[in-house]
Order: C-alpha cells, then structure tokens, then sequence
C-alpha cells in the first residue's frame, strides 16, 4: 500500500525483528500526514543538493509495542503511534541540512511538528528522528549522542 508518491506502508513498517509490526488504521493515517512531510522534504532536497531523484531512506518508521520493546524504544516513543521516522544521513552535513529544510517547511506552512532529533551514536553514525502529532505538537528540537 502507498501512502504517497514515493512511501510505502511497508517501507515505514520494516523490521529486522521478526515480530509482527502491523499498524493499526489510526496510525496509518498518522503515517499517512507523516508522508506529507517525507515528500516536501524530499521534493526540496532535490530541487537544492540533490541529484534530482535522490530518495528519503527510512531506518524506522512505525513500531508495535513489541517491536519498540526489542530495538530499545523509549516506552512513549511516537514511533508507536505511527508519528516518528528515523531518516537515514550520510553524514553530518546532510542531517543539518535535512533539519534545515524540516524547519523551513514549518515555519512556510505554519505547522508545527513533535520533534525534530539530531543523532549520533558512539560509532559516528548520524540520523533524523523527525515526528509529527495529529495535534499537541511541542516543536522539541535536540541533538543527541545515544
């Protein structure tokens, strides 16, 4: 099933878990509005960096309880509500600039979102946690080393 142009539902559902990790109906339109966000993101990398067709790659999207639990989740993670993705970087400039282009679409389209998450493990890999609530948005912007 898509759930835009270029995003998947198994795409933001994938785990190398083996446990089931199947959304329900309401965190399927979560992923749904989440997408709308991952297609101006992408639309707009390409138009200023990108090779013209260079996709968004997503580390994790949405997590059942279970799945959550396995990886380590925090217990009240918006990945178990269909609301986060971790976008995958290639480096520290690409995740500054993937932020960039988040904010610039929020503040353009007045919309807020959850949380916008700089990370880095200790291994020196970089990603996005980018979430995006029905409402209650708090616009938490932080930069993690986990």
């Amino acid at each position: 099933m898509k759930l835009s142009e270029h995003f998947s539902l198994r795409e933001l559902c994938k785990t190398n878990t083996g446990i089931n990790n199947v959304p329900n109906e309401e965190q399927v339109n979560n992923l749904r509005r989440l997408c709308q966000w991952l297609e101006e993101l992408r639309r707009r990398w390409n138009n200023l960096y990108g090779d013209g067709d260079d996709p968004i790659v997503i580390n994790s999207g949405f997590r059942s309880p279970s799945v959550n639990k396995a990886v380590g989740g925090a217990p009240n993670s918006n990945h178990l509500t269909g609301c986060a993705v971790d976008i995958h970087v290639l480096g520290m400039e690409q995740l500054l600039r993937y932020a960039v282009i988040l904010l610039d679409i929020s503040d353009l389209n007045n919309e807020d979102f959850d949380e916008l998450l700089l990370e880095r493990s200790p291994k020196g890999t970089y990603w996005l946690h980018f979430a995006v609530r029905p409402s209650g948005n708090r616009r938490k912007i932080k930069l993690i080393q986990t």
